[in-house]
């Protein structure tokens, strides 16, 4: 797998650490020639100088070539120009942006991107959680309303010792992985979660709000 990574920030060079540790093949894209310098030093090859937002910095990359492109600079327009021009002229089959100011996660998702992150919902999420400890804390918004969310099975949780063929979901909901200390589980039918399990939920809203009904 080919990955570009737009954004030399934090958020940019985590991911292609993280990418980079796990054997894929990255490409991280830096604009600001200082900060380029500095990460040069420590991604050699996998880093170059250069403007996302323009067409030649993209073709540079090989981006016709991508499996996925990562669009992580801090300005939410970058973001979006980044993700289109990559979608529409260089046909990556898959664009995720990062959103600095959640209300512009709709309009992104209108526009192609396929799926955009936006950490002050997650923070804002999170406050909400020492209210609620049950909440579900979203991770990423697809398109058409879809979300991937992480809720934590407590030793009252409705889950807690069941199959996962004896569970009653919502319609429109999937239980597609769960974390149970360092091993990630993909849920079968015979798979039995236990109390601690954190499950990864892909859900249309109207099934995220009847899955947290389950908790209450």
């Amino acid at each position: 797998m080919y990955v570009v990574v737009v954004g030399g920030g934090q958020v940019g060079v985590n991911l292609t650490k993280m990418l980079l540790s796990e054997g894929k093949e990255v490409l991280l894209v830096e604009k600001d020639p200082k900060r380029y310098a500095q990460l040069a030093d420590e991604f050699g090859e996998n880093v170059i100088l250069g403007d996302g937002t323009e067409l030649g910095t993209l073709m540079d990359t090989g981006a016709n070539r991508a499996d996925v492109l990562i669009a992580a600079t801090g300005a939410d327009q970058d973001n979006l120009i980044i993700c289109q021009t990559a979608k529409i002229l260089y046909l990556i089959p898959r664009t995720i942006a990062r959103v600095n100011d959640p209300k512009n996660e709709e309009l992104f998702q209108t526009l192609g991107v396929d799926a955009t992150v936006s950490s002050t919902r997650i923070i804002g999420t999170l406050i909400e959680e020492k209210i609620d400890p049950k909440m579900a804390i979203p991770l990423m918004a697809l398109k058409g309303e879809v979300e991937i969310f992480q809720t934590e099975l407590d030793a009252d949780s409705p889950f807690v010792g069941k199959k996962v063929s004896k569970l009653k979901l919502p319609e429109d909901v999937i239980i597609f992985a769960a974390i149970r200390g360092n091993e990630v589980i993909i849920p079968k039918g015979d798979t039995t979660f236990e109390e601690g399990d954190k499950i990864l939920v892909l859900a249309k809203k109207e099934g995220k709000e009847e899955f947290k009904k389950l908790f209450l």
